[in-house]
């Protein structure tokens, strides 16, 4: 969860720092009083309370030299915590303020969306930093863990699926999820969670983001319950020139880098697919209560098991659940050959939802399919996973 700090004399300028945080990113902001200005990072890490302190915006209204005197021994002490500071900028000033270790510059003037952007693109950079101070022989560090969204057809609510469970892990892992629109046609997560990316995935897979976790990760969109996004291409023709192993390349960069990476794949099995499952360790299959869809998956995983390209992890959603399908549950699991693990109900809250672009674990909405996407989620929490089961498995039935 993103935590801000600032330091100014000017309210004004406070409040539109709130502001812009309160937007579209978590946490809270704190301000320090800038007379006395503060003679070190301790003095204001010793009043911080709640999250860990991401990002320090200092000025206006604060002398420039115990501003860029502060940014130095943050540099110094605390890499992990980026700097911005507000003031007029010059090439002087730009030159000084680099060598500083000052993340961005920010003008005293700038409006509540520009100030959003550069806190974002702050936090995503102090996020970094975190990581890569990791040691590279810790035990405890680790690619992250992939959860491909799966469907042999479309129109079974996959992209509902995957932009709640990236949602709900977020809860689980704040600021450490990232959701990928591999629908690389007709993508639609961006839409669904009302985002307006400035980047697609197009831009991912080419130039310096191909090579350059740091770059790739500036291409992410920031969405207000926590988590990162990479949005699908906006023309579907962008699609042509995307292979299986440039999705393959972004999914381990990403893997580095968060904790959960989780992908809205295309519907059936076409090459964007193949290499996300070559990446997965964890499929999400989706199916709805139909024959149709149900003889899809089917026929999938049988092919899927013959090439050995089955991830470890599997989860089968049984989604659009009614009792008036003439289908039971246990006619699904008899058909499919495995069990069921979670079961979505049909609702009037998930179109309402998705017309919105408010997924149900965002907006704590109170029905059985909220429960059954909670049920999803906790399927990936260690905590959870931790505590002993009575029971492997347990016959649903749709009231």
């Amino acid at each position: 969860m993103s935590r801000f700090n600032v330091i100014t004399t000017v309210p004004e300028f406070e409040r539109r720092v709130r502001s812009a945080a309160s937007g579209t990113l978590t946490g809270t902001v704190q301000s320090i009083p800038s007379v006395p200005f503060p003679v070190g990072p301790e003095e204001i890490l010793d009043r911080q309370t709640g999250e860990p302190l991401e990002v320090i915006v200092v000025g206006p209204g604060v002398p420039l030299d115990k501003a860029i005197k502060l940014a130095s021994v943050f540099d110094l002490m605390y890499p992990e915590i980026s700097v911005l500071l507000v003031h007029e900028t010059t090439e002087a000033l730009a030159l000084q303020a680099m060598r500083s270790g000052v993340r961005d510059l920010l003008s005293p003037d700038a409006d509540i969306d520009t100030i959003r952007v550069m806190l974002e693109r702050a936090s995503l950079a102090s996020a970094s930093r975190r990581r890569g101070l990791t040691p590279a022989h810790d035990p405890e560090r680790q690619q992250g863990r992939v959860i491909a969204v799966m469907s042999p057809k479309g129109g079974v609510g996959k992209t509902t699926v995957s932009t709640n469970l990236a949602i709900g892990l977020a809860k689980l892992a704040p600021m450490s999820v990232v959701l990928v629109d591999f629908d690389v046609q007709f993508g639609d997560v961006a839409s669904g969670l009302q985002l307006s990316p400035e980047h697609t995935l197009s831009d991912a897979v080419n130039g310096a983001a191909a090579n350059d976790s740091m770059v790739l990760k500036a291409y992410l969109t920031v969405h207000p319950s926590g988590i990162y996004v990479l949005a699908a291409p906006v023309s579907p023709t962008e699609s042509e020139h995307i292979s299986g192993e440039q999705v393959a390349r972004v999914l381990a960069q990403l893997a580095s880098e968060f904790v959960f990476v989780v992908v809205d794949s295309s519907p059936g099995l076409g090459e964007h697919v193949i290499a996300t499952l070559e990446q997965a360790t964890d499929a999400v299959w989706v199916c709805g209560m139909d024959i149709p869809s149900i003889k899809g998956l089917r026929a999938a995983l049988g092919v899927l098991h013959e090439i050995n390209l089955v991830p470890p992890g599997r989860h089968v959603v049984l989604n659009f659940a009614d009792r008036f399908s003439g289908l039971r549950v246990q006619d699904v699991e008899d058909t499919l050959g495995i069990p069921v693990d979670v079961v979505l109900p049909r609702s009037r809250n998930i179109p309402l939802s998705t017309n919105r672009g408010v997924p149900l674990l965002q907006d704590n909405v109170r029905d059985a399919a909220t429960k059954g996407l909670r049920k999803l989620v906790s399927r990936f929490d260690p905590k959870a996973l931790a505590q002993p089961q009575k029971k492997v498995h347990r016959r649903v039935v749709i009231s």
